[in-house]
């Protein structure tokens, strides 16, 4: 078990505590109970798989030894003796905080300002020796169901009036979404680089969004801003879910900050979708007029695929990586670049580029060039605006062997997220920033326990206990009342 020292250590290295301190109102008399000590009650209950309540805050901090109690300020001395710390004054101290957190007409989302302090808090708990140890990132979003009965239909009175309807997988045989009553947390979990090394799967970045917000949305403005608190972005692995949003939404944001997007496409977005100056626009690439349409067709790799299966799938993409327009630029500033036909590249043989008829006959060859040839046969060159291919285009070739090897990382997403147990009266808040800031406790814990254990043995001892749990888990949890 974590103990309180390593906490305390996390708290302190976050500089959270004092900042909010300092955004408190001061009365005539001074709280018994600092908001240090209140986040160190919290990663105790968390630490000692205890509900979220504040009740049980109250009883961590009660229990520790007197001298940490007197250190901490559990214990004063008043005029009339040693005093301890009482439930109301827990409650008045938490009541604070969630209303200075807070936004003045709550909307859903956290506050700029909350979601600074989050953000040092999850960073604080990041050993220094893995700080720079990967720029990757594994991002993914999950549901967190409120305390609070869903409000009759056609209104909004219920006790949790910023939660909202949302869809989740129900996990079971029927294809259809869930409804549920509540949030989405998205988080970004630290994976290895390409061939890199090992690294903990530590969370760097999270945030907790109403169901009526988008989650991609609203987390994009999260990583993007982690090049300016002196964390470079690398690549960054999403599923369709990403993929699929409107390219200024994510794709946009995400390259403009550096990162290097490795994404699994949703259905609609495989396979030929139109062409520009000739060349065929498919899965974030541009390829020759006169690409075979089965190679074009190409989808990923099924997990149930043998041996077998998989060698073929991966001779068929390589082959389709010869028909590629080859790159020539990085993006000006505006985000152009250029490309340059195949056969000019040397990777076919076209009769159009007569060089490239004397190549070894191991090409592929166009027999039937066009008739009425397009730009990028005719032309030394062709630019590529910064809208074609916004939306799909990634590292890899889509769904060649490289990117299948580099998207396996994304794996980490689920493994990296603490499964804490939480169903309706676990937690009872509805104030964002209990639900937002505190509930980083969990992770702080989770990640604690996660980097002083050895891969393996954690690994081993979390599928135990979340095989023996209910079918359906969730990352993240909140603070309230109780």
């Amino acid at each position: 078990m974590t103990t309180p020292a390593a906490f305390e250590e996390i708290i302190d290295a976050s500089g959270a505590a004092p900042r909010i301190e300092a955004m408190l109102p001061s009365g005539v008399r001074a709280r018994q109970l600092l908001v240090r000590t209140l986040l160190l009650g919290m990663l105790l209950v968390l630490a000692d798989h205890r509900p979220a309540h504040l009740t049980r805050v109250h009883r961590a901090l009660t229990a520790l030894s007197e001298d940490d109690q007197r250190r901490l300020g559990v214990i004063t001395d008043w005029k009339n003796g040693p005093h301890q710390l009482t439930y109301r004054q827990a409650e008045y101290t938490f009541a604070l905080v969630a209303g200075t957190l807070a936004k003045g007409e709550p909307d859903g989302l956290p506050s700029p300002a909350l979601q600074a302090i989050c953000d040092d808090l999850l960073e604080a708990s990041v050993p220094e020796e893995f700080k720079d140890a990967s720029t990757s990132l594994a991002v993914d979003w999950t549901d967190l169901e409120s305390f609070s009965r869903p409000p009759p239909h056609g209104t909004s009175d219920c006790a949790d009036p910023e939660a909202s309807w949302g869809h989740r997988k129900n996990n079971l045989l029927r294809s259809e979404d869930e409804l549920f009553y509540g949030w989405y947390f998205s988080a970004g979990i630290m994976m290895p680089e390409e061939n890199g090394p090992p690294v903990p799967e530590i969370a760097r970045r999270a945030t907790l969004s109403s169901c009526r917000h988008d989650p991609v949305r609203a987390f994009a403005p999260v990583l993007t801003a982690m090049p300016g608190q002196g964390i470079p972005l690398g690549d960054i692995l999403d599923d369709s879910g990403y993929a699929h949003r409107d390219a200024s939404a994510w794709a946009i944001p995400l390259r403009a900050a550096g990162a290097r997007l490795v994404q699994d496409l949703h259905p609609h977005d495989r396979g030929p979708k139109g062409t520009h100056d000739g060349a065929i626009i498919s899965n974030g690439c541009l390829y020759c007029p006169q690409t075979p349409r089965i190679l074009l067709d190409l989808g990923p790799l099924a997990r149930t695929a043998t041996r077998d299966q998989a060698a073929a799938h991966d001779t068929q993409t390589a082959e389709l990586a010869r028909y590629k327009l080859g790159r020539l630029t990085a993006d000006d500033e505006d985000g152009y670049h250029r490309v340059q036909c195949p056969a000019a590249t040397g990777k076919i043989r076209c009769p159009l580029r007569p060089a490239s008829m004397r190549l070894d006959r191991d090409r592929p060859e166009i027999l039937q060039p066009p008739e009425h040839p397009q730009p990028c046969c005719t032309q030394q060159t062709i630019t590529v605006p910064p809208d074609v291919n916004a939306k799909t285009r990634q590292k890899h070739d889509y769904p060649s062997l490289a990117w299948r090897r580099s998207y396996a990382r994304r794996t980490g997403a689920e493994t990296g997220k603490p499964h804490c147990c939480h169903s309706r009266g676990w937690s009872a808040s509805s104030l964002v920033p209990s639900r937002s800031v505190f509930m980083r406790a969990s992770w702080l814990r989770s990640q604690a326990r996660r980097l002083c254990c050895p891969r393996g043995t954690w690994r081993r001892a979390r599928s135990r206990s979340t095989s023996a749990g209910p079918a359906r888990t969730t990352s993240s949890l909140a603070w309230g009342w109780r």
